[in-house]
């Protein structure tokens, strides 16, 4: 908690962690979303659903954190998240897919991602991987 000294001391909660979701289903994307409400530390600031959305929004928005998908098109989410690091690097970018192939998730990382998450896990540790994104 940040702590506010003067005349009356106030204890003001830490500032929520920025999201922008970049899907190109709007299921995945509406899901995530109500995902986003269950915590107070996390706060979706928008939602893009192809790469040209995210680049702008990453603009506009500067968030924390980027959660998306491998695939984003019409271009991929790999070029989107190199151009995004490149471009912002103090953005954490986080590829949430359902493939399990290691050349993926080695090339996402290698493109600056922070992490790689398959969507089978958790929503507690989809939160825990925010987090560690954003600290």
């Amino acid at each position: 908690m940040t702590e506010i000294r003067g005349k009356d001391k106030q204890m003001l909660p830490p500032k929520p962690i920025r999201v922008l979701v970049a899907d190109s289903h709007e299921m995945m994307r509406s899901g995530l979303a109500i995902f986003m409400d269950v915590f107070e530390d996390l706060e979706l600031v928008g939602e893009a659903k192809n790469g040209t959305e995210a680049l702008y929004l990453c603009a506009q928005l500067q968030p924390d954190v980027v959660l998306m998908s491998l695939r984003l098109p019409p271009s991929d989410g790999l070029l989107i998240t190199r151009m995004i690091c490149q471009n912002y690097p103090q953005i954490h970018v986080i590829i949430l897919t359902s493939s399990n192939h290691i050349e993926d998730a080695q090339a996402a990382l290698l493109a600056g991602a922070s992490s790689y998450i398959m969507m089978e896990i958790s929503v507690d540790d989809i939160a825990e991987s925010i987090r560690a994104a954003a600290n």
